[in-house]
């Protein structure tokens, strides 16, 4: 007499499989903590390449880098600068002001006299912030770097002062680790704070509308991660 013979899966094979399941999925969330991590370190790191070259510049030549007017920068440095250039506006006034060609004539001065690395070599001042972006060190997430004078950072009675926003594009997620790394992990307090916009940087230090990147928890702002906003940026306080 024939019986038809049932077949599955015993409770060994499906607890091995679960076994397998939890162990990709562990290694795929600690993949992706590790890559958050060292997108994290590279903004620091950022920052402080960045921060160390220009008080070096300083120091080695006595005036500010990408305020220093173009034909006096090239006969220190030994180099062709270009910006910026004679009749500019605020040139030689001992400060990055915040207009695009002193912002990208920092980067020019600056790599060519062999603080940072990269190749910045605006023939002109750029037209707009969109043109500012050829002549500017990227981050991790695409967005463009600006070291300049200006109140585009969060805080209720915000005033001028140089900073380095490290641009759009960066998760919440990511300027929440980098602010407690680094700084007090509160985006409107310490050295690091959320970016705002003004002209002429309106597409390149702006954060997300909505989901908004902050929640008030208390009488405190916090980083709203519960949002996973992708717009986030923040500005290093010099």
């Amino acid at each position: 007499m024939n019986r038809n013979k049932q077949t599955g899966f015993t409770l060994v094979e499906i607890a091995i499989v679960l076994v397998i399941i939890g162990l990709l999925l562990g290694g795929i969330l600690k993949g992706q903590e590790l890559i958050n991590s060292a997108r994290v370190r590279n903004l620091a790191d950022m920052n402080s390449g960045i921060q160390a070259a220009y008080y070096g510049f300083i120091d080695r030549y006595r005036h500010v880098a990408g305020d220093w007017l173009a034909t006096e920068a090239t006969v220190a440095i030994g180099q062709t600068i270009n910006l910026p250039t004679l009749g500019a506006a605020n040139e030689n006034n001992g400060r990055i002001d915040n207009d695009l060609e002193e912002a990208a004539a920092a980067w020019e001065q600056l790599s060519k006299a062999g603080f940072i690395q990269g190749a910045y070599d605006p023939a002109a001042a750029p037209a707009d912030d969109s043109a500012y972006i050829a002549f500017a060190p990227i981050n991790a997430f695409n967005g463009a770097v600006t070291l300049t004078r200006n109140a585009d950072y969060s805080d209720p009675a915000a005033s001028d002062r140089l900073n380095l926003h490290l641009g759009i594009n960066i998760p919440v997620n990511i300027s929440r680790e980098l602010d407690v790394k680094v700084d007090d992990g509160r985006p409107l307090t310490g050295i690091l704070r959320l970016s705002t916009a003004s002209a002429p940087w309106t597409n390149l230090h702006a954060v997300s509308a909505a989901p908004v990147c902050t929640v008030t928890v208390g009488l405190v702002e916090e980083y709203n991660i519960t949002e996973d906003a992708q717009d986030c940026g923040v500005a290093f306080l010099y």
